[in-house]
């Protein structure tokens, strides 16, 4: 069981001069304690919060007085016989003691702490593995938004407002959702206290019942998915997912992604792929405002980045015309991603000193034609390209590419099951041909020279189908 213990304006004692005792002394300083360190062999950390000020320290052997008087008392110390006086000194008097790596001498387990103003979390392991909580106290740290304390903040400062206003129970429980569940709480963490407060004013003087519903509108954020692995979606995508009411999401979106996601959301596929049948745009925007309209908080999950050959802007605009508010949080394009994956610098200084991003689907189905973009040094990158690799090649070709230049198609780029084929221009007809039906990529330049897989190719020309992992996981 975790208790808080309240430290500020209280005096503690830490017993030990090393990294341990240093991170202990620095955990008591940060609760507000009046902290004092005795060592007689402190290390460079402790006596440099003995400098700034943060702590006393007392270069000396510990001494049975030295626990009088104290809230608590650490021992960070790798000697046991001299970890056990001191705990029997510190329980003479009835103050509580913690013995570093000591769950038996111990009367209270410190956990690992995660701060954000007041908010505080703790993760104990009972003693049993420490090391464990630290690793998870880093996961935490990772997904927890830096000014999730602002928000605290933020709320605090309306309390009695709105204890005088809102009737307890239900009502007042709805009206605190609204606020850490939905706009104010999202202008915090943007750094826009000044309109959370105009709407948390407006929210305090209306009970949320008789809100009208264009001021419960929610907002739609159009979030990048990346190309696959999920560990590749920013903090900001993880946390919106497991905000989100409902999500609509692409074809293309991993299903790892969406495990991210509040079990309770309402999952809608909306995904549209080549010669499938799929939901029109227009239909898209439509549920998307329908959604906002009812005050549902909406995340738009979209494969890569939303402003990459994903439509976003068209989607942003839409929303914006209903009156709805409209947030993007940016992914890693399938260019970035997938070619880091596969061992391709999309830039090299000996090799390519320009990237051209080229989508193999125009807007009206329309040919494109990328002739001007193979000039010089140069590496072409294209999205949704493998139907018409056969005319891409025709058009480069005619337009003075050499037969030679290296290609590669990329499929399921950054997951499990990613397969680089390599080739040249020449061979790329072929080599779409014989690629599967998953999300693909096509890099032309000399950089593809560069990834593995074009060093196995070179070496077994026979077999230009090359399996690799995606980046090493943790």
């Amino acid at each position: 069981m975790l208790v808080s213990l309240d430290l500020t304006g209280r005096p503690t004692l830490v017993v030990g001069g090393d990294a341990a005792a240093a991170a202990k002394a620095r955990l008591l300083d940060e609760s507000g304690s009046h902290v004092t360190v005795v060592t007689d062999a402190p290390d460079a950390d402790v006596r440099a919060m003995a400098t700034a000020g943060r702590v006393i320290l007392a270069e000396r052997s510990v001494q049975p007085c030295d626990v009088v008087g104290r809230a608590m008392v650490i021992v960070a110390v790798e000697d046991t016989e001299t970890a056990e006086r001191v705990v029997g000194w510190a329980r003479a008097v009835h103050v509580t003691v913690n013995a570093v790596d000591r769950p038996a001498l111990s009367d209270v387990a410190i956990p690992a702490m995660v701060r954000r103003g007041p908010i505080e979390v703790g993760i104990a392991s009972g003693g049993a593995a420490p090391a464990l909580a630290r690793m998870i106290r880093s996961r935490i740290e990772s997904i927890l938004p830096d000014r999730i304390g602002e928000v605290a903040q933020f709320a605090a400062r309306f309390r009695a407002a709105v204890k005088a206003t809102v009737p307890a129970g239900r009502a007042r429980r709805r009206l605190w959702d609204r606020v850490f569940q939905g706009d104010i709480a999202e202008r915090i963490l943007a750094g826009d206290e000044s309109a959370a407060a105009e709407r948390m004013i407006a929210l305090i003087n209306r009970p949320a019942e008789a809100v009208p519903a264009a001021d419960a509108r929610g907002v739609v954020h159009l979030v990048g998915a990346g190309p696959g692995d999920p560990e590749l979606l920013t903090l900001k995508a993880q946390r919106l997912l497991q905000a989100a009411d409902v999500i609509f999401y692409d074809s293309l979106v991993d299903a790892r992604v969406l495990d991210l996601a509040r079990r309770d959301a309402t999952r809608v596929p909306v995904g549209k792929r080549k010669g499938a049948p799929g939901i029109g745009q227009a239909a898209i925007h439509g549920l998307m405002v329908e959604a906002a309209t009812d005050g549902q908080r909406v995340v738009r999950l979209k494969g890569g980045d939303p402003f990459v050959f994903g439509r976003g802007g068209e989607e942003a605009a839409a929303l914006e015309a209903a009156g709805i508010d409209v947030a993007v949080v940016p992914g890693i394009t399938a260019a970035l991603g997938c070619a880091a994956s596969a061992g391709i610098p999309l830039t090299h200084r000996d090799h390519a000193s320009a990237v051209t991003l080229l989508t193999g689907q125009a807007h009206d189905d329309e040919d494109v034609d990328p002739a001007t973009l193979t000039a010089g040094d140069h590496t072409l990158v294209v999205y949704m390209g493998r139907s018409r690799a056969g005319a891409l090649a025709r058009r480069l070709m005619t337009a003075g590419v050499p037969t030679g230049l290296p290609v590669a198609i990329i499929e399921n780029g950054t997951r499990p099951d990613q397969t680089v084929w390599t080739g040249t221009i020449a061979t790329l007809p072929d080599l779409a041909a014989n690629t599967g039906d998953g999300p693909a990529l096509i890099v032309l330049g000399e950089v593809v020279r560069l990834t593995p897989a074009w060093t196995a190719r070179t070496s077994a020309p026979s077999s230009p189908r090359i399996a690799l992992p995606s980046h090493t996981r943790t």
